[in-house]
């Protein structure tokens, strides 16, 4: 189970820090991520994070605004965002799971996914 927290609603130019909390699951050894799915649109690849979280990889639109980490302790996945656009605006799911490279993956490559947790930024 992945249980997402920590959206909410703030202006242009905020942070928010999303977490995602996981059990019944190997999480030190999965593959974990952000997606986000805006209304109409299709879901899209936010961040990635190899078991260690020594690899990441970021969709251009996010790049250097957020931050992608995890406590494998904690069983837990962050999500760090900063100077958010109203753009960035969508419901946030964390996934895990899935074979192969952690990396630069589509939704269909995980097998674990959250509830989502909403993120709404006004200008």
């Amino acid at each position: 189970q992945l249980v997402e927290s920590g959206g909410g609603s703030v202006q242009a130019g905020g942070s928010l820090r999303l977490s995602c909390t996981a059990s019944g699951l190997a999480f030190s050894t999965s593959c974990m991520g952000w997606f986000r799915q805006a209304p109409g649109k299709e879901r899209e690849a936010v961040a990635s994070i190899s078991t260690d979280g020594g690899s990441t990889d970021y969709a251009g639109s996010v790049g250097g605004r957020f931050t992608i980490s995890r406590d494998n302790a904690k069983a837990t996945l962050y999500l760090q965002m900063e100077n958010l656009k109203p753009e960035d605006t969508a419901m946030y799911y964390c996934a895990a799971g899935g074979m192969g490279s952690c990396l630069f993956r589509k939704p269909s490559d995980f097998t674990y996914w959250g509830q989502g947790t909403q993120v709404t930024v006004s200008s």
